[in-house]
């Protein structure tokens, strides 16, 4: 037997399905509804974990800002996240409910996600395993860290929470 005909006979490991694609990957939205990340395919992604109690919460409407600013060109995508200081402890409606009112978040908002550790979202592995982004790894520090997606599907950089929403780090790409 070849080599190669042993790769081929060989169980498939996790490791080996995960994905190389970021449109490959499927999230669910805050409304449960799957999204697959291929829909935005020729524009770019901008992922952030988001939480209602931080005191980065205020990025909020500079991501609408952003939302808003760049409509044909960018897609923001925030995912509610309780690991950092559980400052997301509500759930789908509740979160829905305090974005909409206190922000008026129109941007699209994921079900509440792990953003690192064993139970980390596929998305968030792609985002920060250079592995599988083909640009670098990088680990998830607080609320608020943001990872930007060329509208080819390739991770331009990511960005620590302090870093704002309309900050020309980011809109030099937009």
């Amino acid at each position: 037997m070849k080599t190669t005909d042993k790769i081929k006979t060989s169980p498939i490991t996790s490791t080996e399905t995960d994905s190389k694609s970021i449109y490959d990957i499927t999230i669910n939205a805050i409304d449960v509804k799957p999204i697959s990340l291929s829909e935005f395919k020729g524009k770019k992604i901008l992922f952030v974990n988001v939480a209602s109690e931080c005191g980065f919460t205020k990025q909020y409407k500079e991501l609408q800002k952003l939302s808003d600013s760049y409509p044909e060109d960018l897609v923001v995508i925030g995912s509610p996240c309780n690991q950092f200081g559980k400052q997301e402890p509500g759930d789908a409606s509740q979160i829905q409910e305090f974005c909409e009112l206190n922000f008026g978040v129109t941007f699209l908002l994921t079900e509440k996600i792990n953003v690192k550790g064993s139970k980390q979202h596929p998305l968030y592995k792609w985002l920060t395993t250079k592995d599988l982004n083909g640009k670098k790894s990088s680990s998830v520090k607080w609320n608020f860290q943001k990872y930007l997606v060329d509208d080819k599907g390739n991770l331009i950089d990511y960005y620590f929470s302090i870093t704002k929403p309309m900050s020309s780090k980011i809109t030099k790409h937009l």
